[in-house]
């Protein structure tokens, strides 16, 4: 477990949301779900599928609005904010991991890590180097000139960790980062994501169907009923 957990970074209270169900119905997925992580601090999310897993995930990042509650990003309030503001906060605060990699066909490996600096309004002769440095850090120092036609799974994948750490984020989301990838890649992808968040104090929320991966992290929630319990 990380000993220098600091304060939190991400916090939820009360998330409700409902959908509209084919047959002119509503399903509630989230009851008033509510989550804290701190800096510094691993937590993973489990859930059966169709749980409201990615939908929670969402709402924390902003991405979606709950129909009641409300969501914190270093202390302050945002879900009440408009969407411009929190993509203005959410560029140089959060990096995302999908597992569908969601890499520009048309970057090379370097390009796609920059690709989180520009769309922060960050880019530099700077950030060059430091996506270098960073796919470097995950093993990829001959693989950096690869389109991702060219790369395999796992080399996509720890591109898209690079990218997800390149603005240096206070938390990283994370939505089935190994669901893709084989056993063997998986284990060594998640070693080294949850050793670059450890390395750079950087908080991690991870989704996972795998328990095992569950278990290398700081803290497990399971999110059942539209409500996340600690285990």
């Amino acid at each position: 477990m990380n000993s220098g957990i600091g304060k939190e970074v991400l916090a939820a209270s009360g998330v409700r949301k409902k959908f509209r169900s084919p047959d002119g119905g509503e399903i509630e997925v989230l009851r008033g779900a509510e989550i804290s992580l701190r800096r510094g601090e691993s937590l993973s999310l489990r859930g059966e599928s169709g749980a409201g897993k990615t939908t929670f995930l969402n709402i924390l990042a902003g991405l979606e609005a709950p129909d009641s509650g409300e969501v914190y990003w270093d202390g302050a309030r945002v879900d009440n904010l408009s969407n411009a503001r929190q993509a203005r906060l959410r560029g140089g605060f959060m990096g995302f991991v999908f597992q569908n990699y969601c890499l520009v066909q048309e970057l090379d490996a370097v390009g796609n890590v920059c690709l989180a600096a520009r769309i922060a309004g960050e880019y530099s002769a700077a950030s060059k180097a430091r996506a270098r440095e960073l796919l470097e850090r995950v093993g990829l120092k001959d693989r950096m000139r690869h389109l991702p036609s060219q790369l395999s799974g796992g080399e996509k994948q720890r591109v898209a960790v690079a990218r997800a750490i390149m603005n240096s984020p206070r938390v990283i989301l994370a939505d089935e980062p190994t669901g893709n990838l084989d056993e063997r890649t998986a284990s060594e992808v998640m070693d080294m994501f949850l050793s670059l968040c450890r390395e750079r104090d950087t908080a991690l929320l991870l989704i996972t169907h795998n328990p095992d991966f569950a278990k290398l992290t700081d803290r497990r929630v399971v999110l059942s009923a539209g409500v996340a319990s600690e285990q």
